[in-house]
């Protein structure tokens, strides 16, 4: 395996992108039953960052983004 700077960001953004991913994941989970209009908004913002996570996570393994030399 080959340590240029690329693999290395790459490796960065998988290895967070899952740690927040896991996180936001349980912190959603913890608050899923709590009532009130400004409990929504954390929980609307805890999905987004967790999507956020996900994309990045597919992104850094080259899922997401990846496009032919020409293009």
């Amino acid at each position: 395996m080959h340590l240029d700077a690329p693999t290395i960001e790459r490796t960065i953004a998988i290895v967070g992108g899952i740690v927040v991913a896991i996180v936001s994941a349980k912190a959603l989970w913890d608050d899923r039953n709590t009532p009130g209009l400004d409990n929504q908004v954390f929980k609307l913002m805890l999905g987004l960052l967790c999507l956020g996570a996900v994309i990045a996570v597919l992104a850094g393994a080259n899922v997401l983004g990846n496009f032919p030399k020409g293009a």
